[in-house]
């Protein structure tokens, strides 16, 4: 049974980012580079991660692809999300898993349809949670959830973008 032990992470970051705003904005930074083919090594705080293409796509499948990262990367904030709302509810959580699936019409990325997005055109999977708690309270924890993880706000909503191309000549006016 859950021992609550991420109870408290929830109200003391809620108290301190009320009493504090300005402290609550963080930033996350990878950085990416091409290293052999379609393969890359992503660096991030301390660790490195790489990603590769399945040979299908032209890679040498060395490594999960973006897609896939996409997926694990809304697998595993849900799971997190469940477990540290679910302590801060306390609601019992012995065990979250995620299970996703998303499809992707390669025509939008092979620029065979401009109509066609080349990103996911659905997203589906299942949550299984492993608990002695009511499912009235279980259905409260998901949508607590829902409205809360990041990865979920960052895939279902418009967030801006903005990548700046540096080319040699500009990397050299930039240096002067």
């Amino acid at each position: 049974m859950s021992s609550f032990t991420y109870g408290a992470v929830i109200p003391s970051g809620a108290a301190a980012f009320a009493a504090a705003p300005s402290s609550a904005l963080t930033t996350f930074r990878v950085e990416s580079r091409q290293e052999a083919g379609l393969r890359s090594r992503v660096r991030t705080r301390s660790f490195t991660i790489d990603v590769d293409e399945p040979p299908t796509l032209a890679g040498g499948d060395a490594a999960p692809s973006p897609v896939e990262f996409a997926l694990a990367a809304l697998a595993t904030c849900q799971e997190i999300t469940y477990r540290l709302h679910a302590d801060a509810l306390h609601i019992p959580l012995d065990g979250v898993a995620v299970t996703l699936e998303g499809d992707i019409d390669l025509r939008g990325f092979f620029a065979v349809d401009d109509l066609i997005r080349p990103g996911f055109l659905a997203i589906r999977g299942t949550v299984s949670l492993d608990s002695p708690a009511p499912v009235e309270e279980l259905e409260r924890l998901r949508d607590h959830v829902d409205a809360h993880c990041p990865v979920l706000d960052l895939l279902s909503n418009g967030t801006p973008i903005h990548l700046e191309l540096l080319t040699p000549a500009a990397t050299v006016d930039n240096a002067a």
